[in-house]
């Protein structure tokens, strides 16, 4: 497989997920709001709950917000201290990757230009340019992996916004002690 029909692989692939993520958020959102549509047929019979939940941030929006910028859906649910976090493992990795993919290209050149040349150093480039394509290629996991675990962060974080732990106690209840006897 050549770097170009490769690089055509990987902008398909992203296509295609990027459309299963919209698919998936707009079929999300229809089936809410379908339910949200219902009324019941007779309100005197039916008690209504007045106290029932409601989330303050969208799970789905935060992971929206974060397909299109990484990053974005943190911010959403006001966890500043992660876009840092996922800005530095995603560019590290592109940086990673951009590096591998040049030493690849440039020990790609070499061995070629040594096969022309019926000299003794085709093994060594060939090793060497097996090596940073396997390296270019994990790194392109890696980002993947990263870019996946934000859109996971983003749809949980989301979902524990308004989580108070503030009636299970506090820590000031409880004291530690260590005793140390000689």
């Amino acid at each position: 497989m050549s770097l170009k029909d490769y690089l055509n692989y990987l902008k398909l692939s992203a296509k295609t997920i990027i459309k299963l993520i919209i698919l998936i958020l707009f079929l999300h959102l229809s089936a809410e709001s379908t339910h949200a549509q219902v009324q019941p047929l007779d309100t005197n019979s039916v008690k209504i709950d007045t106290s029932k939940f409601v989330m303050k941030k969208s799970a789905w929006g935060a992971v929206l917000r974060s397909a299109v910028v990484p990053g974005f859906g943190q911010f959403y649910n006001e966890s500043y201290w992660k876009i840092p976090i996922v800005w530095g493992f995603l560019g590290w990795f592109a940086y990673q990757w951009n590096t591998s993919n040049n030493s690849y290209i440039n020990y790609r050149d070499l061995y070629n230009g040594s096969l022309n040349q019926n000299s003794s150093g085709n093994s060594s480039y060939l090793s060497l340019r097996e090596f940073y394509r396997d390296q270019r290629d994990l790194f392109a996991v890696f980002f993947s992996l990263s870019y996946l675990l934000n859109l996971i962060d983003a749809y949980v974080d989301a979902h524990l916004f308004d989580f108070d732990v503030s009636k299970f106690g506090t820590m000031e209840n409880y004291r530690v002690s260590l005793k140390i006897k000689l």
